[in-house]
């Protein structure tokens, strides 16, 4: 069966499915998207991968890759393979030099591993004519990741500094408030004060 790549567009808020988020997949190339309800966490772990957030501590799928390049195995490829009864099924396609394996996994778990290894992704024909939509020139706007950390991890205490008082705020200063953030898992926060101190740099 010939396969199809697909590159991640974005991530928004489900509005079915209240805590959960859509992972939207785009067909490369052509107009058709792919979107699939994720949970919390596994959005997290997507979105942290595309911002380029490290963590403090190893996250599970982090936790995989080490595991992984331990016995020198490397992802090859995410295929999106099959669609039953509304749900989603996945393969991880691994390799080392003496063989090729694939492991069943859900498609948030094996895109969030898969963007560790830079790995493609894929689908097939039949699943993009089920599930896909197809998206007229105005529709084509692509969700934003950045805005969605907020929502995929929101902190009950903690305050987020607006983006004109960080202006105000020293590089040294910056980047002690980006080790913090990080030590309490506060991406959205790590995330803004990154992106001021790189619009220095």
């Amino acid at each position: 069966m010939e396969k199809i790549k697909l590159e991640i567009l974005g991530l928004s808020s489900s509005q079915s499915q209240s805590g959960s988020f859509a992972l939207v997949l785009g067909e490369k190339p052509g107009k058709r998207r792919l979107p699939i309800i994720i949970g919390m966490f596994e959005a997290q772990a997507i979105a942290i991968e595309i911002e380029k957030i490290i963590p403090n501590r190893p996250m599970t799928h982090d936790l995989f890759k080490s595991f992984a390049g331990s016995f020198n195995f490397m992802i090859r490829e995410i295929i999106i393979s099959d669609l039953k009864e509304g749900v989603f099924f996945a393969k991880i396609i691994c390799e080392n030099e003496e063989r090729t394996i694939e492991i069943d996994s859900r498609p948030s778990d094996a895109i969030a591993i898969g963007l560790r290894f830079d790995a493609p992704i894929y689908t097939y024909e039949t699943i993009l004519g089920e599930a896909g939509i197809e998206m007229s020139e105005e529709e084509e706007e692509e969700p934003d990741i950045q805005k969605e950390l907020e929502q995929i991890q929101p902190q009950k205490e903690l305050k987020t500094p607006s983006s004109e008082k960080l202006k105000d705020v020293s590089m040294e200063k910056l980047k002690e408030m980006l080790e913090k953030a990080i030590e309490k898992e506060d991406y959205e926060r790590a995330a803004k004060i990154r992106d001021e101190l790189n619009k220095r740099n």
